[in-house]
């Protein structure tokens, strides 16, 4: 395998640049690359995949999704849980809330213990584009989703629970 081909794919990157990290430069977690890597890069191609055929066409992006979708299934919600939730920003979700109110999707009213804070609820128009959107949405997870069995699914999910559960161990930085 050459090192600098055009006809280079992921995995084969994955590979060189394993091999020049350890053989090169002396680093000495490849496996730790690799699966960092993969799940980075998977993520981004899902994420990509259902923006561009679920939520794009119809007006929207995927931060949109996601601030719709937490404000729908846990809402009403303070702005800062939403953020939470989320994993977006206070400021992004500030920013996005404005446009999705002036869209009729969501409402904000004044937090109830403190009048900083906003609560956030889907309007019933917001309500019913949820429903059509993540029916759609849902079947382009299952799609996804179905490469795997049942049983790989369940694997997956518990794999990835234990990556994020213990990011405490080294005190990972996350968005606030």
């Amino acid at each position: 395998m050459a090192d600098t081909t055009d006809d280079q794919d992921f995995w084969s990157f994955v590979e060189l640049a394993n091999r020049r990290l350890t053989e090169e430069y002396g680093f000495e977690h490849p496996l730790a690359t690799r699966v960092l890597l993969t799940l980075n890069r998977a993520s981004n191609i899902v994420t990509y995949d259902l923006e561009a055929s679920v939520h794009r066409p119809r007006g929207g992006n995927w931060s949109t999704f996601r601030l719709l979708f937490v404000t729908w299934l846990a809402g009403p919600l303070e702005a800062k849980k939403a953020a939470e939730l989320t994993g977006m920003s206070r400021a992004a979700v500030s920013n996005l809330t404005k446009t999705l109110v002036a869209d009729g999707l969501l409402d904000r009213t004044p937090g109830e213990h403190d009048g900083r804070s906003v609560l956030l609820s889907l309007t019933e128009q917001g309500r019913r584009t949820m429903v059509e959107t993540f029916r759609e949405h849902n079947e382009r997870e299952y799609l996804w989703a179905d490469a795997l069995t049942e049983l790989e699914q369940e694997i997956l999910v518990m794999l990835l629970d234990k990556l994020i559960s213990r990011r405490g161990r080294f005190e990972a930085r996350e968005r606030s």
